[in-house]
């Protein structure tokens, strides 16, 4: 039996980069779409959701409230699972469990390194080789400038193994009015790779 991609699951990890209100925002999409994440949430990426969004984020505690707030989360349909980082048990460790794929967002350089070289040192490292092994959708979206000989190159190294690599590089022909209209751009762009609908931003010839 071949399973529509919009009954799958999907895989969101956030990593140490900055950026980490793309993937907040990205995350209350995806459930305010109906759809079921599994999300994974590296002891970096929590030190700078607390940077950058002034929210405490408790691994060992998780509390979806505490990363999208309870008004948030009244208005979403779909359904967060929450894995710890160290979890290998977890279902997305293997590609036994069907997904419809798997963004990091945003996806830090050492993050980028591990994907590209196959080092399995955590959860979301292993689901995103899976997600390469089983020729699934995985989309890194890294926040990083100037980029390093050593980050294209391993950027170069996902790509040919089956990643895409999708820019935090919000557009200006939308005319955003404001940064939540600079950060829908971008969370607009990662579901139409996943095939998510959505009416984030203008598109170009509209």
């Amino acid at each position: 039996m071949i399973l529509a991609m919009e009954n799958l699951d999907l895989v969101l990890a956030m990593t140490g980069a900055s950026g980490a209100p793309y993937g907040v925002r990205l995350l209350e999409v995806l459930l305010r779409a109906g759809r079921t994440v599994h999300l994974v949430v590296s002891p970096a990426a929590a030190e700078v959701i607390f940077l950058e969004l002034d929210r405490r984020v408790r691994l060992e505690h998780f509390q979806l409230s505490d990363l999208l707030g309870d008004k948030a989360l009244q208005a979403a349909p779909g359904q967060a699972i929450y894995h710890d980082y160290r979890n290998f048990m977890a279902g997305i460790a293997s590609g036994s469990f069907l997904t419809g794929g798997m963004v990091i967002c945003p996806c830090s350089m050492g993050t980028a390194a591990a994907v590209a070289h196959g080092v399995s040192e955590n959860l979301i490292h292993r689901a995103a080789d899976v997600h390469l092994k089983e020729r699934r959708k995985l989309i890194l979206v890294p926040r990083e400038t100037p980029l390093s000989l050593v980050h294209l190159r391993n950027l170069t190294l996902c790509t040919e193994a089956g990643a895409t690599i999708l820019p935090a590089t919000p557009a200006f022909y939308t005319k955003p009015k404001t940064l939540d209209d600079a950060i829908d751009f971008v969370v607009g762009r990662i579901c139409d790779q996943l095939g998510v609908e959505h009416d984030l931003s203008w598109r170009w010839g509209k």
